[in-house]
């Protein structure tokens, strides 16, 4: 599969799935308290060595939008990028005050070093594992020095072919990921691995979830 070709189908997916994906998993923070203690972590990190409250954050893949308000929560100064059309128009509609933008993680309209942090909170599962350098290649050129990368992912070692989820028919490949290579992706990037978490599955999930923080050096 192509670039161009596995964006296609991850964009028509999500466009397909976003009114009820977001009905569905609206609150699903709520019952992951791991989840919230990395993203607590990692706002801690953006708001403190990551160049302060003034450096803002990209929340990429943000869906329709919850992650981005908790994070804006936390005092993060944060904007989410979505590939997908319609879930930006759910998370505008949601949280009117919060910006939300239309564009590829793999290309962010983004100068040099100006991001305090980036979070990729499983929106780099369906993204082939030869394109993960170059990706994280791309979230690297946009912090700042200092800055923080949150990567959350399902761990694992396979990919899994998806044609129904939310209630809808789609066409994504998600990738299973083991941690090391992860981390070693994202060192070859110039990110150092500052921490990780592994959990199990929680009852919505099919997998081991993972965490990795890592600092732009």
């Amino acid at each position: 599969m192509t670039a161009s070709s596995y964006l296609h189908s991850v964009r028509a997916s999500y466009d397909a799935v976003a009114g009820d994906y977001a009905r569905l998993l609206g609150t699903e923070l709520a019952g992951k308290p791991l989840d919230r203690a990395m993203l607590a972590a990692f706002a801690e990190c953006v708001r403190g060595e990551g160049g302060g409250p003034g450096r803002a954050v990209a929340d990429l893949g943000c869906g329709p939008g919850g992650v981005t308000a908790h994070l804006a929560g936390l005092g993060v100064r944060v904007f989410g990028v979505d590939l997908s059309p319609a879930m930006v128009a759910v998370a505008r509609r949601a949280y009117r005050g919060l910006r939300f933008e239309v564009g590829s993680m793999a290309a962010l309209d983004v100068a040099d070093g100006v991001l305090g942090g980036v979070l990729a909170r499983h929106s780099t599962v369906h993204t082939p594992p030869s394109e993960l350098a170059p990706l994280f290649g791309e979230f690297a050129r946009v912090l700042t020095p200092g800055g923080h990368a949150l990567i959350a992912f399902e761990a694992g070692d396979e990919r899994v072919r998806l044609e129904h989820a939310y209630g809808h028919p789609v066409g994504l490949d998600v990738y299973r990921t083991p941690p090391d290579r992860i981390a070693a992706l994202l060192a070859g990037a110039g990110l150092t691995e500052v921490a990780r978490l592994l959990r199990e599955p929680a009852p919505d999930e099919a997998a081991p979830q993972a965490f990795l923080l890592a600092r732009k050096g």
